[in-house]
């Protein structure tokens, strides 16, 4: 028996394991085009005044539900490096240092010009509830953020109240109708210059229906850069209400396209008892 004849069958398994691995490592075209069109969103977490460790994978499942989005969350925020944030077309900031130690410092100059640079490339900036309620001393995040809680801005009780639109148009909204909704209504937010309110909420203190609205939705740009916040959302129940859950998701695809794509529910919170249902 000569050496070609013991070789064979050895090339024949070989080709067959490539063969093999091949078929393994092959994604079908219609799945890798899926998922090269997803957009990829960075949650900022790990810190908050509020239940982040309830809020930030309620935010991300929201939004991963809906296939359109790919989502990561970063939990040590302080620790972020400029290169990191390369691939995502959407900052998320479920984050605060209103409880963290203040001697730490979160991003330092560079990191922040580095942001601020990755925004301007046509990429979004979504605040969640208090996510701009830090870097106070940095403007351009300020005005990119909408508004934040300032000196005069408070909020009451939880409770469960109406939120209509603005006649600001807006395709996040384009479509959608008046939705009832259990959370925490915050009042006089400290708002950008430029900021465009997309919807408000009657306050509790209101003596009548056209009393003085309060607005809790907004978008904002600056330049290419694009900025929605929804100051809604104070804790995990809040964001089982299939509305909040609409805005989110069309909101970051603005933030992300400068498009919406994205139905609203099928399952809108038109009535307080909606509201009162998923809220359980």
């Amino acid at each position: 028996m000569n050496c070609r004849t013991l070789l064979e069958p050895c090339r024949r398994c070989g080709l067959l394991g490539l063969l093999l691995l091949a078929g393994l490592l092959a994604v079908p075209p219609a799945q890798a085009a899926e998922a090269a069109a997803k957009l990829r969103v960075l949650i900022l977490s790990g810190a908050n005044n509020h239940k982040w460790q309830e809020t930030t994978p309620a935010i991300k499942a929201a939004l991963e539900e809906t296939g359109r989005f790919s989502v990561d969350v970063e939990a040590q925020v302080a620790s972020l490096k400029p290169a990191a944030l390369a691939p995502y077309a959407v900052i998320l900031s479920d984050f605060n240092a209103l409880e963290m130690d203040p001697s730490v410092q979160v991003w330092d100059a560079a990191m922040r010009k580095a942001v601020i640079e990755h925004l301007a490339k046509g990429h979004g900036l979504v605040i969640v509830h208090a996510g701009s309620s830090v870097f106070f001393d940095w403007p351009e995040f300020q005005k990119l953020a909408c508004g934040s809680w300032q000196k005069g801005t408070s909020h009451g009780a939880i409770h469960v109240d109406r939120v209509a639109f603005t006649a600001e148009k807006s395709p996040i909204t384009a479509g959608l109708a008046p939705f009832w909704i259990r959370d925490e209504f915050w009042q006089n937010i400290g708002l950008a210059g430029g900021a465009k309110a997309l919807a408000a909420v009657t306050p509790p203190h209101a003596a009548t229906a056209d009393a003085a609205k309060d607005p809790i939705l907004f978008t904002c740009e600056v330049g290419a850069a694009r900025g929605f916040a929804i100051f809604l959302g104070h804790d995990a129940l809040t964001m089982q209400n299939t509305a909040w859950r609409t805005l989110l998701q069309r909101g970051t695809e603005w933030a992300a396209t400068n498009q919406v794509t994205l139905p609203p529910a099928q399952d809108w919170p038109a009535t307080q008892a909606d509201a009162e249902r998923m809220a359980k």
